[in-house]
């Protein structure tokens, strides 16, 4: 399997930051509202007309732009691409000169003259599907759909800025089908249907640009479903294209993943709203390939596979909107001066991914056994597989470098290491911790305490933060930030486990239909459009007791084509096989066909997992239980 396939498969991602924007002069004669409308109803070809009516300038030239980069994506989307046909019209209706100096930015110049700006949107899903327009594509959560059943609007896809105005407030009328389902967590101020009862303008108000596009929207024909976890409000939209799953089908899930993340947060100050927008992929070739989150402050956009099963689907819910809820702790309410001023256009990034995503994913797999969703045996297998993925990216470089550097090479071809590595600093620091304290404390009582010190609205500044969490703590922090996260030595994994009674050791491990070891058994051919299995395959037990051999190239999957094109929805379902589960393959082998028929056992291969130490202390047992469980 190619690294993009891989990427797009096994990676479940891309979570937002809080940020707000500096602002040092307002060039509008007034500070009325940016005015800003997308038309629905209007869309030819998949492209949405924007119009932009910022007021009346007292300056000679403005500045348009679209982000170059969104908050928590770490990569380069140039949301410019995607818009055609920019115009700037004066006070008679006339079209104005305008400079495009960059993929996302215009220039125009007689400011003084500008009524408003004009322009078509083409969605990022379907430029996505069709082989992209070249450069780097938004991630699909992180993306726009615009289609007449569904649209996915992150804003930040639509509406941009002007340099000096991003702290003005904007005003936003979305008109779409009356009929269409609409959820959105920015302020609805008022809706209007038209007189023949077709359309409906709703007028939504962001405090400024940030809430733009901090606040998905999704409209079309999903369901949504509403619900208490204690006092958040949760309210959870999806698209299923061919109604496979619903809100209503996964609302119990969400419910006793949040009800369970609560619990662990405890007193972390929480929001009074979540909103969780679900697109289900139909795993067509110009279905988005993506899968994974992008997390906002208050919200997450999911996009998973339709074609998953109802306990599949449950489970990539639980790890992937678990990581992305617990963001609201970091960086929502501990962050840097870097993601509080965030400049979309020409970002500067925190050194701490290890924090922002590290201990965030680190949470998100902590919380299932602390709470009782999952077993401590399959909490290990866990935290072996990002100690296996970890090991197959760079492992001797610095994690602080790297992070400040995420846009540049060879360091963003590293960030997937955030989710792995990122996670087992969170672990480390928090056995330390334990080890310390005698079990009272952990690195969550320590984010609650920069929770309490800074906030959401109180950057830290980003060159103090690991001294003052040594100051906060104890000095064995030290040693380990300057060796581990600030230097580039290995972590030798054994050393905490060791405190906790574990160690890793080799034997029969059980393992995964498709990803083993944390990388895939499968391989891709570009040339030839096939996918096949690799030498891998050979340690695969439930692959071997069927007869199958490296370089089988795999055709159909349960009467499904498989495709370099679909190889990320239908490997994703052969990565959620569960025992008992009836399934068919067909193979080819040196030209000839041979079928898979059978009913899926668990598998196993001989490996390295976590497990107890045999002269484990009563002392360790018991830190075990209190980083588990404490």
């Amino acid at each position: 399997m190619n690294s993009r396939i891989y990427a797009a498969l096994f990676v479940a991602i891309l979570l937002a930051s809080c940020n707000s924007t500096k602002n040092t002069k307002n060039d509008l004669a007034t500070s009325l509202p940016i005015d800003t409308s997308i038309d629905l109803t209007a869309v030819v070809d998949d492209k949405a007309p924007v119009t932009i009516n910022p007021g009346r300038f007292i300056v000679e030239s403005v500045t348009y732009r679209l982000p170059r980069v969104v908050q928590g994506t770490y990569s380069v989307s140039d949301f410019g691409k995607y818009v055609d046909n920019f115009r700037a019209l004066n006070y008679k209706g006339e079209e104005m000169p305008v400079v495009k100096t960059d993929e996302n930015t215009w220039t125009i110049a007689n400011a003084k003259e500008l009524d408003k700006i004009t322009y078509l949107v083409n969605d990022t899903f379907d430029i996505e599907t069709k082989g992209g327009i070249g450069g780097e594509q938004p991630f699909s959560p992180s993306g726009t759909n615009i289609e007449p059943e569904n649209y996915v609007l992150n804003l930040h896809g639509f509406i941009g800025y002007f340099d000096s105005l991003k702290n003005n407030q904007y005003k936003l009328d979305i008109t779409a089908p009356s009929d269409f389902v609409r959820t959105s967590a920015l302020q609805n101020i008022s809706s209007k249907t038209s007189d023949d009862g077709k359309n409906t303008t709703t007028t939504y108000l962001a405090p400024r640009y940030f809430d733009i596009t901090d606040n998905p929207m999704m409209y079309g024909k999903l369901d949504v479903e509403e619900f208490l976890v204690g006092d958040i409000k949760i309210v959870l939209s999806v698209y299923s294209p061919n109604k496979v799953h619903s809100a209503a089908s996964l609302k119990e899930t969400v419910f006793k993943m949040m009800q369970a993340q609560k619990t662990y947060l405890g007193d972390i100050n929480t929001t009074p709203r979540y909103d969780i927008y679900l697109y289900l992929s139909e795993g067509k070739e110009d279905s988005p390939k993506g899968f994974g989150a992008l997390e906002h402050h208050t919200s997450t956009v999911v996009v998973l596979p339709e074609s998953m099963n109802e306990e599949a689907l449950a489970e990539s819910m639980i790890d992937v909107v678990s990581h992305e809820f617990f963001h609201i702790v970091t960086p929502l309410s501990v962050h840097s001066e870097d993601v509080h001023y965030f400049d979309y256009n020409n970002p500067t990034f925190s050194k701490h991914l290890w924090m922002y995503e590290g201990v965030t994913e680190y949470f998100a797999t902590l919380f299932q056994v602390s709470e009782g969703l999952v077993e401590e045996a399959e909490f290990s297998k866990k935290v072996m597989g990002k100690i296996q993925g970890s090991k197959r990216l760079n492992d001797a470089m610095s994690f602080t470098i790297m992070s400040e550097n995420v846009l540049k090479d060879p360091y963003k071809d590293q960030y997937y290491n955030v989710y792995q590595k990122g996670a087992l600093i969170g672990m480390c620091i928090d056995i330390l911790l334990r080890e310390e304290s005698n079990g009272n404390r952990g690195i969550l009582s320590l984010m609650k305490e920069l929770s309490n010190k800074y906030g959401k609205n109180k950057p830290f500044e980003d060159d103090k933060l690991i001294d003052e969490i040594v100051a906060m703590t104890y000095p064995s922090l030290r040693e380990f930030f300057d060796s581990h996260v600030i230097g580039d030595i290995p972590i030798n994994y054994n050393t905490f486990f060791e405190k906790v009674g574990l160690e890793i050791g080799g034997g029969k491990v059980e393992t995964n239909y498709i990803l083993m070891d944390g990388a895939p058994i499968v391989g891709g051919d570009p040339e030839k459009g096939t996918i096949f299995f690799s030498d891998k395959v050979s340690e695969n037990s439930f692959w071997v007791e069927q007869g199958v051999k490296p370089n089988d190239v795999i055709k159909t999957i349960d009467g499904k084509d498989l495709t370099m094109a679909n190889a990320n929805t239908l490997l994703q379902e052969v990565f959620s096989w569960k025992p008992g589960q009836e399934v068919e393959v067909i193979l080819n082998r040196e030209g000839e066909d041979f079928t898979v028929k059978t009913t899926v056992t668990k598998t196993y291969t001989t490996g390295k997992g976590i497990m107890e130490k045999a002269d484990a202390t009563d002392a360790q047992k018991t830190l075990r239980e209190a980083w588990l469980r404490g």
